[in-house]
């Protein structure tokens, strides 16, 4: 049973989104600040995070600035309605995704299966996750969620490692949007939605650069991202 750690001031809500997820199977911890959501982040060692940005005293992007520095677990932001700058910040910062409010229970158990499914690395009937995936300097192991390139470990969350295991199983192809979004956010890529070109930004951030001074991820005009094989 998946257990889930909301952390909201708005107390209705809590309370809605705990029935509901109780109910489609998941256990359910909540904290209604953000200092006993850290708190709850390493007592109840949760296997996902859902956060609100909006919370007084310390607000959801702090709290997930030092979630970030205490755990890799996974945290789904709840954003209002058209904020694009909380959505793109709270990427930025290490979130895996978001939901806009007001949603329904039923979206957000979906994004969380969604998330829980890639972290956890659901057996594929295509892939075999326990072989290493190896593209010049870059080392995958799928199994262990764990990256290196040129024998050093790239600090990834874990949709950024989803998302690089997609464009290092396809190296020196163009990968679509929608296609990283699918395989690797678990989701159809809609219209406006940033994610994508964010989380490459982290990856990018994070892998360092090429003998020549380029990305190792390059943007392909209008198509996607290619990962070039050093």
């Amino acid at each position: 049973m998946p257990r889930v750690l909301l952390i909201d001031d708005d107390r209705e809500l809590l309370e809605l989104l705990r029935d509901y997820l109780q109910g489609d199977g998941f256990s359910v911890s909540a904290a209604t600040d953000g200092h006993t959501g850290l708190k709850a982040v390493l007592g109840d060692a949760p296997d996902i995070v859902v956060l609100d940005v909006m919370m007084p005293g310390i607000n959801g992007m702090q709290v997930l600035t030092q979630i970030r520095t205490l755990s890799p677990v996974p945290v789904l932001m709840l954003t209002a309605k058209g904020d694009d700058t909380d959505r793109i910040m709270g990427l930025e910062l290490g979130a895996d995704d978001y939901v806009p409010k007001p949603c329904t229970p039923r979206e957000l158990a979906a994004r969380l299966r969604a998330i829980l499914k890639r972290s956890q690395n659901a057996p594929s009937q295509k892939q075999d996750t326990r072989v290493p995936i190896t593209v010049g300097a870059l080392t995958l192991w799928p199994a262990k969620r764990r990256a290196q390139r040129a024998g050093k470990d790239l600090a990834l969350t874990s949709t950024e490692f989803s998302l690089l295991e997609v464009l290092a199983r396809h190296a020196g192809e163009t990968v679509s949007k929608q296609q990283l979004s699918e395989e690797g956010l678990g989701r159809p890529l809609s219209r406006f939605d940033r994610s994508i070109d964010v989380h490459v930004s982290g990856i990018r951030q994070k892998f360092g650069l090429l003998s020549d001074g380029s990305s190792p991820i390059q943007t392909v005009i209008r198509m996607g991202y290619q990962l070039v094989v050093e």
